[in-house]
This record gives C-alpha cells, structure tokens and sequence, in this order.
C-alpha cells in the first residue's frame, strides 16, 4: 500500500490486530457510513451487507472494535448505546431532548481534556466527555408550531 491510499476496513483491523471477518469489515464500514446509530441499526447494516449476523455477534464486534479504538461509544444519559466511526479527536455531542438525533460538536478549546476540574482527586485527567441538550431543529419547529 503507498502513502496515498487510505487504508482499508481491513487493513486497519489488521492494524490493532484483530483478525479479519466479513462480519467485522461490515460493521466498521456500516458505524463508520453512519451517524451515531444505535446496535440495531447497525445489526440491520450489516445484514445488508453480509446476510444473517446474530445480535450477540454485532454487540462482540462492537465491543471488540470500541476497545481497539476502532469505533467509540457513546451514552447520552437515558439513551441507549449508539456508534461512531469518529473516533481520536475531542468532540463533543449535542443531543435532542425530544427526539434523540445526535450530532457532533467541535471542542471549543481543541486540545483534550478541554475542561478543567476545580478538583481533580489526584487523577491523571486525559478526556472530559461534554453533552449539550436541547431541540432540533425539526422538534424545535414542531414545538412552536
């Protein structure tokens, strides 16, 4: 592979040496094609791509692919899990109170953790996870309709 091509699915499972099924290059490929989706809809991608895959193999893979770095998770508070092909950089998320659709936000300061705690317990601090609520623009609309 030169430096101009951008690594494959593939490759860069092979790269945090995990080893490499249709089934995992189709769930990086689905996170990654989607927006912040939850296992369901990620289960239903790779279906598409591959046909039958049990939901205990997509929970696996995700766990398997969040802990290499691959994909990271994300909770919002009384949300279910949802993925994210973004991973390595400091954003943050906006979430909508009514209906749940999640984006990405830019960190203000750029550099991690971005925040500073007034006590920091004698934790070495690398990351601070910032959630913005509020309404989306179509919840927005359809409140003050």
């Amino acid at each position: 592979m030169t430096a101009s091509q951008t690594p494959t699915a593939a490759d860069e499972l092979r790269g945090v040496g995990l080893r490499v099924t249709a089934a995992r290059v189709a769930l990086l490929e689905t996170v990654r094609a989607g927006d912040h989706l939850g296992v369901e809809a990620i289960a239903s991608g790779v279906r598409d791509r591959v046909g039958h895959v049990s939901l205990q193999a997509v929970y696996e893979g995700l766990h398997a692919l969040t802990a290499a770095g691959l994909v990271r998770r994300i909770e919002p508070a009384g949300s279910p899990a949802r993925f994210e092909g973004r991973v390595g950089d400091n954003h943050h998320h906006v979430v909508c109170r009514s209906c749940g659709v999640v984006a990405d936000v830019e960190c203000a300061v750029g550099e991690a953790p971005c925040l500073v705690p007034s006590e920091d317990h004698g934790f070495s601090i690398d990351e601070a996870e910032v959630v913005f609520w509020g309404l989306c623009p179509g919840c927005s609309t359809a409140r003050s309709s």
